[in-house]
């Protein structure tokens, strides 16, 4: 097996770490996406505090049955509103599109959705209990473009 660098991981150095709840030395990036939304976090004027998975939320998944924690990718305040957000792909936010072919592949990818709604239920819940809001934002929101 071959190992590959992931160049969109590393760490976040925030121009104004007044605003970061949490440790600002240990901000981590997973993805493109996730420092793309962690510079707009970080630059815009309207979000008055924010954190990157920070905030854990327990939910059951459908793979084992069992409860796992979820580390949601962060916690906005936007005018006074608060927000959770999960950043991903558009793609992994809908069920796939089932083959000719069932591949390995495929059955993963069904898998990994069964968990992330999972997940995302649990946190609406969890939202719903706390006056907070959960948004999925994808690469539209973001405004990345692969055409």
């Amino acid at each position: 097996m071959t190992y590959t660098k992931n160049l969109h991981r590393g760490r976040f150095n925030p121009k104004n770490p007044e605003k970061y709840r949490g440790d600002v030395t240990a901000i981590v990036y997973r993805s493109g996406y996730e420092v793309k939304f962690m510079n707009w976090c970080d630059k815009n004027s309207d979000v008055t505090e924010w954190n990157s998975e920070e905030v854990v939320v327990p939910y059951r998944s459908p793979m084992d049955n069992k409860v796992h924690r979820y580390f949601i990718d962060f916690y906005i305040k936007v005018n006074g509103k608060q927000y959770l957000i999960e950043v991903k792909p558009d793609r992994f936010t809908r069920a796939p599109v089932i083959p000719k072919r069932k591949t390995k592949r495929f059955l993963n990818e069904v898998a990994q959705f069964a968990v992330n709604e999972a997940k995302w239920k649990s946190a609406r819940e969890f939202c719903a209990d706390r006056n907070l809001e959960f948004k999925i934002i994808t690469e539209k929101e973001l405004g990345i473009s692969y055409k």
